[in-house]
């Protein structure tokens, strides 16, 4: 066996190089503004209980007619689209020349742990898409769905198709059989009955995050800091990753009913893809979706893997479809440096021909 050996210069260089950094981190941590969270200009034109839609001042002229609007997820907040001014999705949207409203699903109170699915598709999401056609004076409006917000998206469109020009999604959940990604093993044997009446119908956020983090426990719980430390003495570095930890804790509450249906139809049952979910009464057939149709995944995403998105575009009618993939995660299609400059005026050019 080799000796061990340890060279004193060389640690006692490490030593300062760390301690450099720790300085200058601490220097800039404690020096730091209010971090700018969502800077793109809108506008609040629409409030039903919690429920906000915001419009984004355009950046052009002339913006497209028929106006997008962007359904995010329930399980986390929807400004990770227009996170800082040079990681925007929604900017560059604009700035191809797209009239952009956005869902803010709010924060569920006591009040609302009785929300089910059939109050956030047929309830909350319809009443929001006729407030944008009536307010645009369109018949039909383009609708972005993202991730969770993509499928429940989907099943609207697949309910109400006279009322979508186009539909898009982003890392949007589909296939719910598929074997790839530890999220969908895991939900088909959770016990969501008994989390849910535990939690007194009102799933907090800090338990969904929890659960995430466990999919790669050292990567999001370990390796992250251990990384930024090497960053401390960058202010646009820790700026970067303040803002990502601050949307990643800020998570909403889960509604019970509309939770266990979630686990249970989509999970554990894999309905909307089988043709078999019913809304308020409503086979969501994804066969019933004839629009133009744009999908846009991760390839390296671990919480909803390319082979539970792909299976949309066969599954439905539409014969206008296009598929863009990008090598990041999933969360990499709305900061990642290397697409980002791809993904909003692919947007925009895609809608616009349509």
């Amino acid at each position: 066996m080799a000796a061990f050996s340890l060279d004193p210069q060389k640690s006692l260089e490490e030593l300062l190089r760390m301690n450099n950094k720790l300085t200058a981190g601490l220097s800039i941590m404690t020096d730091l503004d209010d971090m700018e969270m969502a800077p793109t200009p809108k506008e609040l034109v629409y409030t039903d209980d919690l429920v906000k839609v915001y419009r984004y001042v355009p950046t052009v002229k002339k913006p497209h007619a028929v106006p997008v609007l962007i359904c995010y997820a329930l399980v986390n907040k929807q400004y990770m689209l227009d996170l800082q001014a040079n990681k925007s999705v929604i900017k560059r949207m604009l700035d191809g020349g797209l009239d952009v409203y956005l869902i803010d699903w709010g924060y569920p109170k006591d009040v609302d742990k009785w929300l089910r699915i059939e109050d956030y598709v047929e309830g909350y999401l319809n009443d929001i898409v006729d407030f944008v056609r009536a307010e645009s004076k369109q018949d039909k409006i383009n609708l972005l769905g993202i991730c969770q917000g993509g499928t429940l998206a989907a099943c609207y469109t697949s309910l109400h198709q006279d009322k979508i020009n186009t539909f898009m999604s982003f890392v949007m959940p589909f296939d719910f059989s598929t074997d790839d990604g530890l999220l969908f093993k895991w939900s088909r044997h959770m016990d969501v009955d008994g989390i849910v009446d535990s939690n007194n119908n009102l799933v907090s956020g800090d338990s969904m995050n929890d659960a995430f983090n466990m999919l790669k426990p050292l990567e999001l719980t370990l390796d992250k800091y251990v990384s930024f430390i090497d960053k401390l003495d960058d202010k646009d570095a820790v700026l970067d990753f303040l803002r990502m930890e601050y949307w990643i804790y800020d998570s909403p509450d889960q509604a019970g009913p509309m939770l266990k249906t979630f686990i249970k139809d989509f999970y554990q049952g894999n309905k909307f893809a089988l043709g078999t979910l019913e809304i308020d009464g409503k086979v969501c057939d994804p066969k019933n979706i004839t629009c133009p149709v744009l999908v846009m995944l991760g390839l390296k995403d671990h919480l909803v893997p390319p082979t539970s998105t792909r299976p949309f575009l066969d599954a439905i009618s539409s014969t206008d479809k296009t598929l863009k993939e990008f090598p990041v995660g999933h969360i990499g299609l709305f900061v990642s440096s290397r697409v980002l400059n791809d993904v909003g005026p692919a947007i925009a050019a895609w809608v616009k021909e349509r």
